[in-house]
C-alpha cells in the first residue's frame, strides 16, 4: 500500500532515528509557546530513537529562577534548549549555546482569550482592539516574548500606556491562561499556542494583522553538552517534516527543512 506523501516523510524520519546508537538521556528545556507540540513529539522521538528526553520548563527570558538564562548563569548541565529565537541569538553571542546548532522550529502568534463563557469583544482591527482593552476592567500578559512586545510596544503604539499602567499586569511564570480561567483578569494576551493549552478560556482569535508580532521558536544545543550528537539528533528530528503535523496541531506554523 502507498502510503501518503506527508506520512512517507514521517516515517522515513523516524526509521533515520531509529539505526542502532548507543542511548542517550539528554537534558532539555523549553519555554512555554513550544511546550504543547514538544509534549507531543518527545515520545515519538524516544520511542525511534530510544534516547531518553528530561524535560524542564521555563521562560525564554526574565529573572524568575527557571528562565533559560537564569539557569545557564547558575552552571545548570542542560544539553538542549527550545526558546524564542532572538533570546536564544544573545545566548550564541554569550557563548553559551553553540552557534552552528540552531535551528528555526515555528512561527507563533500573539493571541487574545476570555474567561470560558464570557463575551467575547471585537479584536479585528487596531481600534477594535484598543476599545477593547480600555473597556475591560483587568488585563493579564506573560513575562516573555509577547508580554514585552504588548507592554512595550503596542499599547505606546495605541495610546493607551498610561491607562494600561493601572490595570494591566505582567504574569511571572504562570501561563497568562490560568489567571484568566480564574476571573483574576477579564483579558489575557500570549502566544496562541500557550493559550490553547489551558482549560477554562475561550480564544477570542489572533491580534490583527496591523497589530500582530510573530515570534520564532528556536532550538540550539547548549555549549558543554554531554552529548552533542544526540542532542543534534533531537534538533533534526524537531525541525523536520515528520514533526510538522503534531506543531501545527497545536496553533504554531512550522518551519519544516529536509533533513
Amino acid at each position: 500500500m502507498k502510503l501518503p506523501p506527508i506520512l512517507s516523510l514521517a516515517v522515513a524520519g523516524l526509521l533515520l532515528l531509529a539505526q542502532p546508537a548507543a542511548a542517550a538521556e539528554l537534558q532539555v528545556v523549553s519555554s512555554g509557546g513550544f511546550a504543547p507540540a514538544y509534549r507531543a513529539l518527545a515520545p515519538q522521538f524516544e520511542q525511534a530513537s530510544g534516547d531518553t528526553l528530561k524535560i524542564g520548563w521555563g521562560p525564554s527570558m526574565g529573572d524568575t529562577p527557571n528562565a533559560v538564562p537564569v539557569r545557564l548563569a547558575r552552571g545548570e548541565k542542560l544539553d538542549v534548549v527550545i526558546m524564542v529565537g532572538y533570546a536564544l541569538d544573545d545566548l550564541i553571542k554569550q557563548g553559551k549555546v553553540l552557534a552552528d546548532s540552531k535551528v528555526v522550529l515555528a512561527r507563533s502568534s500573539i493571541g487574545v482569550a476570555v474567561r470560558a463563557g464570557a463575551p467575547k469583544p471585537d479584536i479585528g482591527s487596531a481600534e477594535a482592539v484598543k476599545q477593547a482593552l480600555l473597556a475591560a476592567k483587568s488585563i493579564a500578559y506573560s513575562d516573555s516574548a509577547s508580554g514585552v512586545y504588548i507592554e512595550t510596544e503596542m499599547f505606546p503604539r495605541l495610546g493607551i500606556a498610561e491607562q494600561m499602567a493601572t490595570k494591566a499586569r505582567k504574569i511571572p511564570a504562570t501561563p497568562v491562561g490560568e489567571i484568566v480561567a480564574k476571573g483574576e483578569a477579564e483579558l489575557g494576551f500570549q502566544q496562541i499556542a500557550e493559550l490553547k493549552a489551558v482549560p477554562g478560556i475561550d480564544l477570542v482569535g489572533p491580534l490583527p494583522p496591523e497589530l500582530q508580532q510573530v515570534t520564532l521558536y528556536s532550538a540550539g544545543i547548549v555549549a558543554g553538552s554531554h552529548d552533542p550528537a544526540a542532542a543534534r539528533k533531537l534538533l533534526d528530528f524537531l525541525a523536520s517534516p515528520a514533526a510538522a503535523p503534531a506543531i501545527a496541531a497545536t496553533g504554531l506554523e512550522p518551519v519544516a527543512t529536509a533533513r
